[in-house]
């Protein structure tokens, strides 16, 4: 599966036109059952996590200018549990993102994914890479931001405790997480799985996240593959220096085989041993930073 780079020309990519936002419309108001459709075929070895024990459904998200769709997953019993925000790849709220909302649910988190780009486009209907690529282009940096603080807001109502708040992403999400640690100083840990560090700079995605690093407000964790063809080593070993130098916290590891979206089990690229040692790693990171569940 290709990664997507935040910086494309949308209409030489896709011919779709692109609108200021005034406007836009929701063009998603529910989220995708199963998985992208821009992957043909599913892997047989997805992990599907139960919801026993579970509170887990979609819910609609108050943002700005509407409602975002979203899925979340908390345990039925309790009072309070940390908030996980958990940052979707390029292919929308897919059971394989439901399903870590459920992973952490498991672990007495409230988990939480908000669809990011139901503003733009129903992910749900879409099979052209090309195509997604042009609506991940056309997502704003700064309304991203805002949408995630709304999806805390709505957390922290919601049974979240506010003071105890993780988040976790894989690809774009990866990229998502770089950019959020930067600007929400509540944060108490991140992880970034294979998160995208450079990419083109536009209007509205003025910074990569290689050039946020050393902004960054808590401990990151950056979970990567050696054999990843978009994301080069050299890169992640410059963040991890740049984050270093500016004294943030952030522990980098590469796993020398792993290629790009190594955890995402309903892919081929999924190798099960890294996707197992790198989930312990992220687990572990979260504890180490005040985000275990009270028992």
């Amino acid at each position: 599966m290709n990664d997507l780079s935040p910086g494309t020309d949308i209409q030489a990519e896709t011919g779709i036109q692109e609108y200021p936002l005034a406007r836009r419309r929701f063009m998603m108001s529910s989220l995708i059952t199963g998985f992208t459709l821009a992957t043909q075929t599913v892997a047989a070895q997805a992990i599907h996590t139960d919801s026993t024990g579970l509170i887990a459904d979609e819910v609609q998200i108050p943002v700005k200018d509407g409602h975002l769709p979203g899925y979340y997953a908390r345990p039925a019993q309790g009072t309070t549990f940390p908030i996980m925000l958990v940052n979707e790849e390029v292919f929308g709220v897919t059971e394989y993102i439901q399903d870590v909302c459920r992973r952490f649910a498991k672990l007495g988190y409230l988990a939480v994914a908000p669809e990011i780009f139901a503003r733009i486009a129903d992910l749900s209907k879409i099979t052209n890479l090309a195509e997604i690529r042009g609506i991940v282009a056309k997502k704003p940096d700064d309304e991203l931001m805002s949408d995630l603080d709304s999806t805390i807001a709505w957390a922290a109502q919601n049974k979240g405790d506010d003071s105890r708040i993780g988040e976790i992403g894989f690809c774009f999400g990866g990229r998502t997480v770089w950019l959020y640690a930067a600007h929400n100083p509540q944060l108490k840990a991140a992880v970034a799985f294979y998160g995208i560090l450079g990419g083109d700079r536009t209007s509205i995605k003025p910074h990569t996240a290689l050039d946020i690093v050393g902004d960054i407000k808590c401990p990151l964790l950056g979970l990567y593959g050696g054999q990843d063809q978009f994301i080069p080593v050299a890169q992640v070993q410059e963040a991890e220096a740049k984050a270093k130098a500016a004294q943030r916290t952030v522990q980098i590891v590469i796993y020398p085989d792993a290629p790009h979206g190594f955890h995402a089990d309903y892919r081929p690229t999924y190798h099960e041993a890294d996707a197992k040692d790198a989930w312990t790693h992220a687990i572990a990171w979260f504890q180490r930073y005040g985000l275990a569940p009270k028992t």
